[in-house]
Order: C-alpha cells, then structure tokens, then sequence
C-alpha cells in the first residue's frame, strides 16, 4: 500500500516531465467529458491515510474512454486510455498494460476504483448494471457510499467502508 501511495504522489508530483495533450477519443451519444480535480485516500493500518490529489479529465464511458490526471501546476503526469479489453497507462517514464480498468486502479492506489461505475456516479446516480440502495444523501452501490449532498455545488464524496477504507472525491468543474 505504501507504494502504491508513493506511486500516485510520483506521478501527481511529477514536474520534470509530462506527456503532450491528445484529443480524447471521438465522442458518441452519451459519452461523457468531465473535468474538476480527484483526490483518493486509502486508510492503512494504524490510522495512517495515503493517497494522492490531482486535476481530471475524464472522457468517453465504460467501453471506450480516456482518463489524464495533472499535477497542481497542470502539467500531464498520467493518461489512461481503455477500448476493446485494451487499458494502457502512460507517464512521463513508461507506457503499460493492464487487463482492465480494476487491474489499473489497484496497481496506482492499492485499490480498485469501479470506473465503469463513476460515469454514472459523477453524474449523480446509480450505476445501472449494478443493484443500489437509496440512502438520506445518496445511495449505496458496490460496497461503496456515494455521499451526493453537495452535488448541487459539484462535489460528489464516494466512500467503501470495508478495510482498507477508500474515500474518494471528485470536485466538477462547472459547465
């Protein structure tokens, strides 16, 4: 886990070099482009947190899509690009492949993100492939709490509960 919190602050941090700007993959009816800033936390033992913070784009949907994370200073420090069984990651050091969108989210944060998923959560509702549970201030889905009471503001707070604890935040940027 320490590593994979020193992976994603590598990457987040990273300011020597970048990788250059693509054009996201063409878009198709409900495709979605979203940007704002991500941060993940992972509760370790202990008490001790890692993670890391970091600008998004997102663009695409489960299938076929694109995912740049930059550094404060807004340089390109990672692009994960997925179609047709396909996830690869570039950095600034190396490209790799990973079997899927998990493989890829526990690899960088020790974890798996459901990211199939977080195009439907980003958005402020259920993913529809999977079975959900109304709450006061959002739902439950996937063993994880979707917390939508600032949605309205852009925030939208994902939380899994079960050890280690994985507490991620998306702040939207307004269209």
């Amino acid at each position: 886990m320490k590593q994979a919190a020193w992976l994603l602050t590598a990457l987040l941090l990273s300011g020597c070099a970048n990788l250059s700007r693509q054009a996201p993959p063409p878009a198709a009816d409900g495709d979605l482009r979203l940007s704002g800033r991500l941060s993940v936390q992972v509760a370790g033992g202990g008490g001790r947190a890692s993670g890391g913070n970091a600008g998004f784009e997102l663009a695409g949907n489960p299938a076929a899509g694109q995912l740049e994370l930059s550094s404060p200073l807004g340089s390109l420090v990672a692009r994960a690009t997925w179609r047709d069984r396909e996830v690869t990651l570039q950095t600034p050091e190396a490209e790799r492949r990973f079997e899927d969108l998990d493989a890829l989210t526990r690899e960088l944060l020790g974890e798996p993100i459901p990211v199939a998923a977080l195009f439907d959560w980003l958005r402020g509702r259920p993913w529809p492939q999977a079975a959900h549970t109304p709450t006061p201030n959002g739902f439950e889905q996937l063993g994880w709490q979707i917390d939508l009471a600032r949605f309205s503001e852009g925030l939208i707070v994902a939380t899994r509960p079960a050890e280690p604890v994985v507490t991620l935040r998306a702040r939207l940027d307004q269209p």
